[in-house]
């Protein structure tokens, strides 16, 4: 079977190696060139994009593009928070994030990550388990990728892993994120996902809420960020 990125979960035990994993998050980057452009959000400074759900495709797949300067944040900046203890950080900025948990330490570049995320009734609280797959590209132009595959823990083997996971209903994810250092100085972040939150919520509610869902990451971020840099601990 050919390995490609979608919300169909991966065991622990047939993970594909890291260089697949990025090789097909650059295409899926390389690819948004010919989605469907979208709205734009926080005052036309992040512009959305999707793609109907293709071949292998569990769900439609949807992207974000804004790019920074370095008031907003520098390349090293954004890394260091996007791109080291990428699960934790969210927790901080995005609101519905109330847990994150260490699974497993894969290696420097790759780990098992399970995040508990909480919404308003009559939702109920979902838990997202991923594999996060990461890698710096030192070389001009500057590049960091950040690749989430969902992860399967209820199969044979990984009992002692699934303990980790909290109770709720499970939903999948899947995700690409770049940051892409520009020759003028600039910062672009782009975020492409295919995701479905699991039990009884209408595909239609939530793919309608996915453009403003994924761009209201960025003032968060940005808000979140600007404050631990005001006070110094950046």
């Amino acid at each position: 079977m050919v390995f490609q990125l979608s919300i169909d979960p991966v065991r622990p035990a047939e993970f594909p190696d890291e260089e697949t994993i990025l090789a097909l998050g650059r295409q899926v980057i390389e690819s948004t060139e010919t989605w469907k452009v979208g709205k734009t959000f926080s005052k036309g400074t992040v512009q959305t994009l999707s793609r109907a759900k293709g071949p292998g495709d569990g769900a439609p797949w949807h992207c974000r593009v804004s790019k920074h300067t370095k008031e907003d944040a520098t390349f090293d900046e954004f890394w260091s928070k996007l791109g080291v203890n990428k699960a934790e950080n969210e927790k901080e900025f995005v609101p519905a994030i109330k847990k994150v948990t260490l699974v497993k330490r894969i290696s420097e570049t790759q780990s098992i990550w399970t995040m508990y995320y909480t919404f308003p009734p009559p939702v109920s609280p979902r838990v997202f388990t991923v594999l996060q797959t990461i890698h710096f590209q030192d070389s001009s132009p500057r590049t960091g990728l950040m690749i989430s595959i969902p992860v399967d823990l209820s199969g044979p083997g990984d009992e002692d892993l699934a303990k980790l996971e909290e109770k709720g209903t499970k939903g999948r994810y899947v995700s690409v994120e770049r940051l892409l250092e520009l020759d003028d100085g600039r910062v672009e972040w782009q975020m492409a996902t295919s995701s479905t939150p699991g039990g009884s919520i209408p595909n239609f509610i939530t793919e309608g809420s996915m453009p403003g869902q994924i761009s209201a990451d960025v003032p968060h971020f940005l808000k979140w960020f600007h404050t631990i840099r005001n006070k110094g601990t950046a």
